[in-house]
């Protein structure tokens, strides 16, 4: 999954008697090289990641970013939404039960070696152990034999890795699900399943800090040093010279900067001292959109931003109609018009409307009703004081202060917005099961799927090794989603998964406030900026000026 530390936000109105202010912090280092030649690159502005950077348990926007310009992806998407061969030469299914994956010539590791099928099983074999504790193990369930690799807590893994991976020979592997999986090949282009090489390993099997810190691809770009997290303030890369694929035209160094702020970010961008902000701040958009004129890009995105509930974690949030007035009492029209100056449009579904699917209007409690919802928070018994926890490293302050407005001035209780000073932060105390406030979340895809949107946040098997932050189980859905899965077809498996989406408009156990669009900005330096579906830079369009 991709948890956003969140997009571009805009500006705050008197409306809803919101504060904009700028706050200190953050990188701004000038136009300072990135270490391993004297080029100046070309430089994006970017959160710290929430882990070390392994493919399978980085599940945040800010890894993944990272993360997508050192590896190759098995696949990568077009403009229709379908998944288009990039590491793979050939992804087949007689049955779409057994897989054959075919991998294209060319490509080898940035130490060298050579890329081979192998690679591809020792890393979903480790992702998906349990005793390996990664937080994108969860994706790999389909495959037959992960039961065998999570026996579940408190007792041992004794097998050596799933069954239902077997290498051909060096370019060739194939994966057994348990059962058929129309929309496996779309997977494929998550980061979970990157490769790994054997230098990945420590001599216990494990995958090592070095590694995590200076993580060694196959793709475009190559690490230029370790990166220290909680210490460096940028991660720097170049060009792998014997990247098969296409390579930025004019340029080879690409660096990350590291931000706590945004509007910092947004400082550097105007001084030219920063390249490319895909998270522009409240109190930077109306600047942006006067000021860089072609250079403010404004772009349909595939996210959904939600209030989230810990179900599991807080018996005061259980009721359904608590969720259901909570819900009501926000006026998602205001804040996407007003806080976000039109740069969102008001959730009314669980899916995206980018994605086949949607369905306008689904979520009935996300209708503004103010008076019922007050009525239906006081037959509910709904808690007098709540608390919404946010990452302050994102542009969240506006809108989560604007519901605490709206929940304080429709519920008649006492609603505060908690920031955390980093998405790392929230994340972390989510993990641990220690934060029972309601919190602020963010969902960029992974995959370009409706399943995508339901089975990696909301189903049982996803609370443990998935991204079920709020501990949230329906039988009834899990049964839903496996349906789906199993359809003879995309089509089929779409009316599965509608009913499953279905349940949750119902018994919210996230409330949909929004739908992304894709608000970025980039300096004189550079042109030919895109970003792609998963909210990523396109780096090989990217021309210096």
């Amino acid at each position: 999954m991709r948890v956003t530390k969140g997009a571009q936000i805009v500006a705050g109105t008197a409306l809803l008697a919101l504060a904009v202010a700028a706050c200190g912090g953050g990188a701004s280092d000038g136009g300072t090289a990135a270490s391993g030649g004297a080029e100046t690159p070309v430089r994006m502005e970017l959160g710290e990641p929430q882990e070390l950077l392994v493919p399978s348990n980085t599940t945040e926007s800010e890894g993944s970013e990272v993360l997508a310009a050192v590896f190759e992806p098995l696949v990568t998407y077009d403009e229709n939404k379908n998944a288009v061969e990039a590491a793979a030469e050939s992804i087949t299914s007689d049955d779409q039960k057994v897989w054959t994956i075919k991998l294209k010539p060319g490509y080898t590791w940035h130490n060298g070696e050579p890329l081979v099928a192998q690679n591809y099983v020792d890393a979903w074999n480790y992702a998906a152990n349990q005793e390996n504790a990664q937080s994108a193990g969860y994706f790999f369930g389909r495959i037959d034999g992960f039961a065998d690799l999570n026996p579940g807590e408190g007792k041992s893994v004794t097998a050596k890795g799933m069954k239902g991976l077997e290498v051909v020979d060096d370019t060739t592997f194939k994966v057994t699900l348990a059962a058929p999986f129309s929309q496996f090949k779309t997977m494929l282009g998550y980061t979970a399943f990157y490769p790994l090489p054997k230098a990945a390993f420590g001599a216990d099997g494990k995958v090592t800090q070095q590694y995590g810190e200076q993580p060694i691809g196959q793709g475009l770009f190559k690490f230029d040093k370790a990166y220290k997290k909680g210490t460096d303030q940028s991660i720097d890369m170049t060009v792998y010279d014997k990247y098969p694929g296409k390579k930025p035209s004019n340029w080879t160094k690409l660096q990350f900067k590291l931000y706590t702020d945004s509007d910092v970010a947004f400082n550097d961008l105007m001084a030219d001292n920063l390249d490319i902000h895909d998270s522009l701040g409240p109190a930077a958009i109306a600047q942006a959109k006067s000021s860089l004129g072609e250079r403010y890009q404004d772009q349909p995105d595939a996210g959904v931003g939600y209030i989230g509930v810990p179900l599991k974690y807080n018996a005061e949030l259980d009721k359904v109609d608590i969720r259901k007035a909570i819900s009501m009492a926000i006026d998602r029209k205001t804040i996407a018009e007003t806080v976000f100056s039109g740069t969102r449009s008001p959730a009314d579904d669980f899916i995206n409307p980018a994605i086949a699917g949607y369905r306008q209007g689904a979520c009935k409690a996300c209708t503004y009703n103010p008076a019922e919802a007050k009525k239906l928070y006081e037959s509910a018994g709904g808690p007098k004081t709540l608390e919404i926890g946010y990452n302050a490293d994102g542009p969240h302050k506006e809108w989560i202060e604007a519901v605490a407005n709206n929940l304080r001035a429709n519920l008649g209780i006492d609603a505060v917005a908690k920031p955390f000073e980093k998405f790392a932060s929230i994340l972390d105390e989510l993990d641990a099961k220690k934060y029972k406030g309601l919190f602020r979340m963010g969902w960029a895809i992974d995959y370009p799927s409706a399943e995508n949107y339901l089975s990696p946040i909301f189903s049982t098997g996803a609370i443990a090794t998935g991204s079920n932050y709020g501990g949230y189980s329906n039988k009834k859905f899990d049964e839903l989603i496996a349906q789906g899965d199993q359809a003879p077809s995309v089509e089929e498996g779409l009316k599965f998964y509608q009913q499953a989406d279905d349940i949750l408009n119902e018994e919210l156990p996230y409330i949909p406030v929004y739908f992304y669009r894709n608000n970025s900005g980039y300096s004189t330096k550079v042109k030919n900026v895109h970003i792609n579906l998963l909210n990523q830079v396109e780096w090989t369009d990217v021309e210096k000026v």
